[in-house]
């Protein structure tokens, strides 16, 4: 095998450096959806039939296209649409934000669903506005429950971000193709770039079981 890693050393520190802009929209894109799509979640469960439309709408369109292609068609539809030169990183939080909105959504309507029907109902009989109600009762008790789903989509958002490197970003995945394109060696940056994505996932599954526990021991 014609391995040589010794000549991609040069460059570890402007891979390494692709660790946080990948992390930073990243971030920031599920900060987005998760706002976004709990407010979704309670679009669904409302007793209003036109909310209940818009947001499964909005999830059938966002769960039923390829990410790639929305990404596709902020950072190139809106210069288009509007005349505004949208960044990549921009266009890579609103893509992967509101695809992560769409799965969230779900996720937080199933674990809404999940509890017990008597406690709200308890809640209503003590005359808890429905706004407290949901905020300190039913949403506390719904992520104990959706807490693994939860962090199995960062997860996959994480590992999904390579994908902005096909607008330009400098994330991990385009400073791999940088350096590739270097070298002329393009399978050492990539075994590189792929050992760090396995350790941001690592990190987050750990970070995610602590939570886990605290939230389980907390009861």
């Amino acid at each position: 095998m014609n391995l040589d890693f010794s000549q991609i050393v040069p460059y570890i520190p402007f891979i390494l450096e692709g660790i946080w802009v990948t992390l930073k929209f990243v971030i920031i894109s599920i900060i987005f959806g998760f706002i976004l799509g709990t407010i979704l979640a309670l679009l669904k469960i409302s007793r209003i039939k036109s909310l209940n439309w818009f947001a499964d709408a909005y999830t059938s369109i966002f769960r039923g296209t390829p990410l790639i292609l929305q990404l596709m068609l902020i950072y190139f539809a809106v210069p288009q649409l509007t005349g505004y030169d949208i960044s990549p990183f921009l266009s890579a939080i609103l893509a992967f934000g509101l695809n992560s909105s769409a799965y969230v959504s779900e996720i937080i309507r199933a674990g809404i669903q999940a509890v017990d029907k008597g406690q709200t109902e308890a809640a209503q009989a003590l005359g808890i506005p429905y706004s407290l109600m949901m905020k300190d009762l039913i949403l506390p008790q719904a992520l104990k429950n959706i807490l693994p789903a939860l962090m199995n989509e960062f997860i996959t958002l994480t590992k999904e971000s390579a994908i902005v490197s096909t607008i330009g970003y400098l994330d991990l995945m385009r400073r791999a193709q940088v350096v590739g394109a270097d070298t002329y060696r393009n399978f050492e940056p990539l075994i590189f770039v792929g050992f760090i994505y396995w350790i941001l996932v690592m990190v987050l599954t750990l970070m995610g079981k602590v939570v886990e526990r605290r939230m389980k021991y907390s009861d």
